[in-house]
């Protein structure tokens, strides 16, 4: 049976609910989607927007990636509510504190990615979760990190030349006509860190809605933590369904 791939579709993975512990005592929940009967190839360990605007681990581009990845590219993805957020899931303890105490979720995401042994680690932060990804993730266990639609209104230039220093990748993707940053004043922010690769997406919003913007960065994605794996990627599906 060919299934055509749409917004709402769920393709078949082993999905996990977890719980990470931070070092200042909180639990906050989570999931894991991992390839339903094979190693994953590569890992995204995922950042959401900003809670107080609606943003959470199920915001429909993180959502749409842990249901299609594991099983069109074999990539992991590691999706949890930071401090004080709530979803279908359940509500992750603590307060947010905008990007402040947020370090630690940050640092209980990489150590659980860590303690699962989750291989070629790479951060996916949107909007929000760039600003924590910019400020917290330049941690040596990652391959690199990919930014969707960054806002760089908590993230300094402090944090930029850090993540110069830190020297892994940095992929920047920015909207044509994102709300915060778009991509010509995005190009002169992120000169401060040599070797970023800006991708300027034409005719996309902040909010990537829509298939074809969820198609876009979907395999941009997967295009560079799994260069292997051939993009475009398929938009149907052969089989039973998630």
């Amino acid at each position: 049976m060919t299934t055509e791939i749409r917004a709402t579709t769920v393709l078949p993975a082993r999905r996990e609910d977890i719980e990470l512990h931070t070092d200042d005592g909180l639990t906050l929940v989570g999931e894991l989607a991992t390839p339903l009967d094979r190693a994953p190839r590569a890992s995204l360990l995922t950042l959401h927007p900003l809670p107080t605007h609606g943003g959470y681990m199920d915001s429909h581009v993180l959502r749409k990636a842990a249901w299609r990845l594991p099983a069109l590219a074999d990539v992991a993805v590691l999706r949890f509510n930071t401090r004080g957020t709530h979803s279908p899931r359940g509500t992750s303890q603590g307060e947010f504190t905008g990007g402040d105490l947020e370090r630690h979720d940050v640092a209980a995401m990489l150590d659980f990615a860590a303690e699962r042994a989750l291989p070629r680690q790479w951060i996916v932060g949107w909007s929000f979760g760039t600003e924590l990804t910019l400020k917290y993730g330049d941690d040596p266990r990652i391959e690199g990190a990919i930014l969707l639609s960054p806002p760089l209104h908590r993230a300094t230039d402090a944090d930029l030349d850090r993540w110069d220093g830190f020297g892994k990748p940095l992929v920047v993707l920015v909207p044509e006509l994102d709300d915060y940053l778009r991509p010509p004043a995005a190009q002169e922010r992120f000169a401060r860190v040599r070797g970023a690769e800006l991708i300027a997406v034409d005719g996309a919003k902040h909010l990537w809605v829509g298939e074809k913007a969820v198609g876009r960065v979907l395999n941009e994605i997967v295009a560079h933590v799994a260069p292997e794996v051939r993009v475009p990627l398929p938009t149907t599906w052969e089989g039973p369904l998630g």
